[in-house]
């Protein structure tokens, strides 16, 4: 019997592309209702259109608004929390704007399940949330600590709150893989920002398995971490060149408001108390309380040995490797027909 049996789930933001796959994911398992819950009513009317199925419910509403979500938490059992909002230009102009949907929002939406009795809730998290330098990843980073600080105060047996953390998803809304196949389709140029700069690759695939192994095998307070390949810019650029049997030119454009060269998915204070599950990490939540005069005589040298997670120092994915995956996702391999 699946876990979802007879549940009823709620996935915010989700006309998002998150949103979609993972509720693709579902309408292969049994549950009782999901409820998609976003502010875009155009989106959800073509979502609602194209699936024609009645378990699946749509919610106009926003997570900034606490009524509207204690209204379609009402009965939920588990939340997958993926509004938000993550573009980093937008969000260094804007940076209140995501404060209220990425902070405060998410406060509403683990509160409100704290209150309505969830059995489960998975926040959605980003590498930017690692030695943040922009908008995006502060409010991402705070949002992994408002979500600990309430897990802090509950027990096993109460809503299980967990995060996950993961790099760049493939041709997800906004990224920078459609943008290169776009620049190519119409003979353009194609923009990179600097040639060296890395980036975990991560298919939205994989991005599902880790939420939904997250959801699996997580205890209060977990933050979940897939280990992924990397690639640069300038590989991911000439891959898709190949691909598209492209003669187009590469133009450097220079580093945009809130970029860092490498990404981080976990530091090395982070490795030092994670769990290594082989094609994942276990990051535990710091379970100390406010007496830290019991720990001034006591300390942890394991951490001097280890490096920062990163996309320079992970598995770099060579020409051959990054085609290959780049042909495994459908949007790529669409365009290319």
């Amino acid at each position: 019997m699946s876990e979802f049996s007879e549940k009823i789930i709620m996935i915010t933001g989700g006309t998002g592309s998150f949103g979609h796959t993972f509720l693709d994911y579902l309408l292969r398992e049994d549950f009782k209702e999901v409820r998609i819950f976003s502010r875009d009513e155009l989106k959800q009317e073509l979502m609602r259109t194209e699936l024609n199925n009645p378990k699946v419910k749509f919610h106009i509403g926003d997570i900034r608004n606490r009524d509207s979500v204690d209204d379609v938490m009402k009965d939920v059992d588990y939340v997958f929390h993926a509004a938000a909002l993550k573009q980093v230009p937008s969000c260094e102009f804007f940076p209140m704007q995501a404060v209220l949907t990425n902070v405060i929002g998410s406060h509403n939406i683990i509160e409100s399940a704290i209150r309505n009795g969830v059995s489960k809730l998975i926040c959605l998290g980003t590498d930017k949330a690692v030695y943040p330098i922009n908008t995006m990843g502060v409010t991402k980073a705070l949002m992994e600590k408002v979500a600990q600080a309430a897990s802090r105060n509950l027990m096993e047996n109460e809503t299980l709150i967990a995060s996950v953390r993961y790099g760049n998803v493939m041709c997800s809304r906004g990224s920078v893989i459609p943008l290169f196949i776009k620049q190519i389709k119409e003979n353009k140029a194609i923009t990179l920002t600097v040639p060296e700069m890395t980036r975990f690759m991560m298919p939205l695939r994989d991005a599902i398995d880790l939420v939904v192994y997250a959801f699996k095998n997580a205890k209060q307070g977990n933050i979940f971490i897939r280990k992924s390949p990397a690639c640069s810019v300038m590989d991911l650029a000439t891959a898709l060149k190949n691909i598209f049997n492209s003669k187009a030119e590469i133009k450097v454009i220079g580093m945009r408001h809130g970029e860092k060269l490498h990404e981080t998915l976990a530091s090395r204070e982070e490795l030092a108390k994670a769990e290594d599950l082989g094609n994942y990490y276990r990051v535990c939540m710091d379970g100390r309380d406010l007496n830290y005069n019991k720990y001034t005589v006591e300390g942890d040298v394991k951490e001097a040995d280890l490096e920062d997670y990163t996309s320079f120092n992970t598995q770099r994915m060579n020409l051959d490797e990054l085609e290959k995956l780049l042909l495994s996702i459908p949007e790529v391999s669409s365009e290319l027909n």
